[in-house]
């Protein structure tokens, strides 16, 4: 976790940065305090865990409904995103690639050469898969498991970054940055999209009233989303220059509240199932999109933050 240094405006990572109701906040910011003094809050490479195996499948099988009710949404954000870069010719890395709608964009906007990585298995996979699919050349693609913090490349590897909806999962953000920043190439370009404050803030909400509190004492959520001063203060640190982010939000409006869940539990695919015993699992998922679904919770509200950097 981020730790509070002297002169920085930024707040420890300890606290929820998004948006939720006033209880909600209040409940979730003492457990997460909690989660810091028992230490919970600050191992990192159990937090990076859980976020794996959850999109691996590990703990619920709605991950496999990813692209099916999500392919849409983050699609269009992948849209948003490239339309302000330029990848044609360019060597590209693909930070959490996920299911490879972002790196599918990228090749078809005419990127020389992909690299897709992610810290799922099973997301590398899918995004494998679609990449064949679609018959790009396996000389052109190359599909790498790796860690955002830690990225398995030389300084200067690449002329373009590019990530899509990831460093709002990660615990050690400047670092992610920090990171992206380094493979880059003289002249390169970052670009990513993540979390703003409003994202997901309803059905966050009805999932934190939903849940037995008793399996989530002391658990800090893996969830960090910003605001864009955060973002530019943190792409200007890695040393990068013309920075600039834009913020775009909508909202989508669901048929009943069970089907905003099974959208929320799909593309989030409910890593913090890993708090419950595994036996308890489909009984309590089932309640909570009955809560969804009896509270009428049937509006999501995208807040995505489009951020770019270059470097010297």
């Amino acid at each position: 976790m981020a730790k509070c240094v002297k002169g920085d405006r930024m707040m420890p990572l300890v606290f929820w940065t998004g948006k939720l109701s006033l209880w909600m906040k209040c409940f979730a910011n003492l457990n997460f305090l909690l989660a810091w003094v028992t230490g919970n809050a600050r191992n990192t490479v159990a937090m990076k865990n859980r976020m794996k195996l959850g999109y691996e499948g590990a703990f619920s099988n709605h991950v496999a409904r990813y692209d099916e009710l999500g392919l849409k949404n983050y699609n269009r954000i992948a849209v948003h995103l490239l339309k302000a870069t330029d990848l044609r010719g360019k060597e590209v890395l693909d930070v959490g690639c996920g299911t490879g709608i972002l790196s599918l964009l990228a090749l078809e906007q005419g990127a020389a050469k992909l690299t897709c990585g992610d810290l799922s298995k099973y997301m590398l996979l899918q995004c494998r898969q679609k990449i064949i699919a679609n018959r790009f050349s396996s000389e052109k693609v190359n599909f790498q498991q790796l860690d955002a913090e830690s990225l398995p490349y030389e300084d200067k590897s690449f002329d373009a970054v590019i990530s899509g909806m990831v460093i709002g999962l990660l615990p050690n953000q400047e670092k992610v940055i920090a990171e992206m920043a380094r493979v880059l190439r003289p002249k390169g370009t970052l670009a990513f999209s993540t979390h703003g404050p409003d994202y997901f803030w309803e059905a966050s909400d009805a999932t934190f009233r939903a849940f037995p509190k008793r399996y989530v004492i002391g658990y800090r959520l893996e969830y960090w989303p910003r605001k864009e001063p955060d973002i530019q203060r943190m792409l200007k640190k890695a040393g990068l220059v013309n920075v600039q982010t834009y913020r775009v939000t909508w909202q989508d409006f669901f048929e009943d509240g069970g089907k905003a869940y099974d959208f929320f539990a799909a593309v989030s695919a409910s890593w913090w199932n890993a708090k419950l015993p595994p036996q308890k699992t489909p009984e309590i998922s089932r309640k909570t999109r009955d809560y969804f679904k009896g509270n009428k919770v049937t509006k999501i509200t995208h807040d995505v933050i489009l951020a770019y950097g270059c470097k010297i």
